[in-house]
């Protein structure tokens, strides 16, 4: 049965944010609210929260995972970018924005995509989020909060605590947070490619 943390949306407990991260770094799988929509959250190393998210998604190997920073100093850990990049991506973020660019070592195998050896980056505007990765002090391993056969993710945590209650370790609510995903561009060709048009602006890209 997953743990429902309620929190403030705009002053987060500080107390609840920090029994949220011991829970992940103990291998919880979390779902979480972010600027865009809900998502499934897990330790970046942990081999059974990819498992687990890949079953409740339905995921092939193929899939972009996206590593969700605090913010630039972090992702430059994780990502290869070059000036003109970085300065696209500073521009746009934080904000409802995934950007798949080439990783570097310290992205565990499993979470690149098998024949590009990318994976997807972002830095989201909201404030649960900014404080539960302040926490963590490291990246959190996320994927949309899409089931299967369904257009549109769930926006409220008590009907994500009645559904996935025996599939995740806990879950977060802080009141609705809309439910259109991410904009992702693509930039590991070097030029931007819009993959899917979400809830970032895409003019800027074009």
């Amino acid at each position: 049965m997953a743990k429902y943390f309620d929190v403030h949306p705009e002053n987060p407990q500080r107390r609840t944010i920090s029994s949220v991260a011991d829970s992940i770094r103990s291998g919880a799988l979390v779902a979480y609210p972010t600027d865009s929509c809900y998502a499934l959250g897990c330790q970046l190393g942990s081999r059974d929260g990819i498992g687990r998210i890949r079953s409740i998604r339905n995921l092939d190997d193929r899939h972009h995972f996206t590593l969700v920073c605090q913010n630039f100093a972090q992702l430059g850990q994780f990502v290869q970018v070059d000036n003109d990049v970085f300065r696209a991506i500073k521009a746009a973020t934080p904000g409802s924005y995934t950007f798949i660019l080439p990783a570097t070592k310290e992205v565990p195998r499993q979470l690149l995509h098998p024949k590009k050896k990318t994976v997807g980056v972002r830095i989201p505007d909201h404030v649960v989020t900014q404080a539960l990765l302040a926490e963590l002090g490291e990246p959190l391993l996320s994927s949309t909060l899409l089931l299967p056969d369904e257009d549109e993710p769930m926006t409220q945590g008590w009907e994500i605590k009645e559904r996935l209650d025996h599939v995740v370790d806990a879950v977060i609510d802080s009141g609705d947070c809309g439910t259109e995903p991410t904009t992702v561009i693509d930039f590991s060709g070097g030029e931007p490619e819009i993959v899917r048009r979400g809830a970032g602006d895409v003019t800027r890209f074009e």
